[in-house]
């Protein structure tokens, strides 16, 4: 479905649908299934018994010893996957369609719906500065449904005065969630610059409990990163704390972009050396663009 456009997306207010709609269109490509899979943990060899399937059959050990093992598994699941959603006051600009909130809604949308055609389990959290909702981990047509519901009502709601603490969350989701499950967070991960250092380990924590994490870092790249505004009197109004700022923009921008790069720069080589999938999402760009190619390149990896 080419050249969607999400600021339509609070006009139509049926996620279900539209959710549908994209991904029947952009996945019909895909040769792979992006997200489908196991999670398998190698537990130990034993022997093998005469009669019983040869499907595990270590062959490389066979090879060594001339003997037949079999290997066993901890635990072999349907991929878990929990959609995390950060519903802060920063997530709901710019105005008027609020883009990085519509955003994460219809990318979620879109991944809720695929999951549960390939059978695998879904839950979604939204949060600020603490958890809001966070539904079971289910993978039924009516648990999917339920989340389409939570997300259409998050997606009528007016803007919020209310903060965010990433960190914490993201430490509390570490210890509360199953084991080896796929962790996708939308935010734009603004929290106290200079204590970045508590987000980074919260991400360490995830990818600690053997959590696969995939960021979608949500931004207004024009307006957040290059601080693209003319050169006149503006009152900038911080979103989650109400502080307000008249400036002219030329003052700033130098710090300004100084300080965001530096912080970007650090976010996106943590996620590397934490081997979090780190996708760049400007909604400028349209949630089914990104999405679409994130998908693709994922697909190639599996």
């Amino acid at each position: 479905m080419k050249g969607f456009d999400v600021a339509k997306v609070r006009e139509y207010g049926n996620v279900e649908f539209l959710a549908r709609e994209l991904v029947e269109g952009f996945i019909t490509g895909l040769h792979k299934s992006p997200f489908h899979g196991f999670s398998v943990e190698f537990a130990e060899h034993r022997l093998y018994n005469t009669g019983e399937s040869t499907r595990h059959i270590d062959w490389k050990v066979f090879a060594k010893t001339d003997r037949l093992f079999v290997k066993r598994y901890e635990e072999e699941t349907n991929l878990r996957c929990h959609l995390l959603i950060d519903t802060s006051s920063s997530m709901y600009y710019p105005e008027p369609h609020y883009g990085k909130i519509t955003f994460s809604i219809m990318a979620a949308g879109s991944i809720a719906y695929m999951l549960q055609r390939q059978k695998d389990a879904v839950s979604l959290c939204t949060f600020s500065e603490g958890i809001e909702v966070q539904t079971p981990v289910k993978s039924t047509p009516s648990h999917v449904h339920k989340i389409f519901l939570e997300l259409e009502t998050l997606l009528q709601k007016p803007k919020p005065q209310r903060k965010t603490s990433v960190a914490d969350v993201l430490h509390e989701i570490a210890e509360k969630i199953h084991k080896r499950s796929l962790v996708i967070l939308f935010s734009d991960m603004f929290e106290d610059f200079e204590q970045a250092d508590r987000i980074f380990s919260a991400m360490q924590h995830l990818r600690h409990n053997l959590h696969e994490v995939l960021l979608f870092h949500v931004t207004d790249r024009r307006t957040e990163e290059e601080f693209a505004f003319d050169d006149r009197p503006y009152e900038f109004i911080d979103l989650e704390s109400g502080e307000r700022l008249k400036v002219q923009p030329a003052q700033v921008k130098k710090h300004y972009q100084e300080t965001v790069k530096k912080y970007y720069q650090e976010l996106r080589l943590k996620c590397g050396q934490y081997r979090i999938d780190f996708v760049e999402a400007d909604v400028a760009k349209g949630f089914d663009q990104i999405l679409s190619a994130y998908l693709v390149k994922r697909s190639k990896m599996r």
